[in-house]
């Protein structure tokens, strides 16, 4: 029998690929679910969630972090299907990093309730009061609208989708209604689990400052401007953290001072 003999530099390489594969391994993964959605009417249909996750934000995290997720659902009765997708970066100034909390369809147009997920993501849609940011389908796409435009119906509607992600460790591939609402169960933020009627105290979170995008992947509060004592401190201030002109605010904030 022919044995087969790596040198030594054919063993670091093959190390160093076994390493390579943990640690790619490691950084990224998925993980997906199918529910029921029970709409206002009554009617029940499946939603298919899909979510690319990233790696652990701390050494003692239990979870992964969410780097993006794609809803699919299935309309009632047709074989039309409506795509919800999004992203949770923080290193962009575009709008995103949302979790939705309720789908319907009213008079056959789809909308979707949502809320940001964290202080960063609160700012970037305009720190909305109430703090959720909704949805309809039309052309095609969604776009967002005002409380007003919501049908009434949805106002005040609860939770009907799982909000967030189960655990990974707990992950069912199937949840009915009644799996829905039994882990939505334990929510006890408002804004997180109802179609809010108007303003509440303290929206975003007590924590949660004006934030601004600094051009560099980070944001960076509003205070930081406005306490600087004159125009040219805070010229100092946006060139000593490498803010560029487009995103400085110290002339817009000491116009006329």
């Amino acid at each position: 029998m022919r044995t087969h003999h790596l040198r030594p530099k054919q063993i670091t390489e093959l190390v160093l690929l076994l390493m390579m594969g943990v640690s790619m391994s490691a950084c990224s993964a998925t993980m997906s679910w199918k529910e029921e959605v029970k709409l206002h009417d009554g009617q029940i249909i499946v939603a298919e969630r899909f979510y690319d996750l990233g790696g652990y934000a701390y050494l003692d995290s239990s979870e992964r972090t969410a780097l993006n997720e794609t809803v699919t659902f299935n309309l009632p009765g047709t074989n039309k299907k409506i795509i919800w997708k999004n992203d949770f970066s923080d290193a962009v100034p575009e709008p995103n990093s949302l979790n939705h909390f309720r789908f319907d369809i009213v008079n056959d147009v789809p909308y979707l309730a949502t809320y940001p997920a964290g202080c960063i993501a609160y700012n970037k849609w305009g720190r909305p009061n109430p703090p959720q940011v909704l949805f309809k389908y039309a052309g095609e796409q969604w776009q967002r609208i005002t409380l007003a435009e919501l049908p009434p119906e949805l106002v005040g509607a609860t939770a009907n989708v799982i909000v967030g992600r189960p655990a990974t460790s707990l992950l069912k591939p199937f949840y009915t209604v009644e799996g829905v609402d039994a882990k939505n169960a334990a929510i006890s933020t408002m804004e997180y689990k109802m179609v809010l009627r108007g303003s509440i105290p303290n929206a975003g979170g007590s924590r949660c400052g004006e934030m601004v995008y600094d051009g560099n992947g980070g944001w960076v509060g509003r205070d930081w401007f406005t306490d600087q004592p004159s125009l040219e401190a805070c010229l100092k201030y946006c060139e000593r953290r490498k803010i560029s002109a487009q995103y400085c605010l110290c002339n817009s904030i000491f116009k006329g001072k």
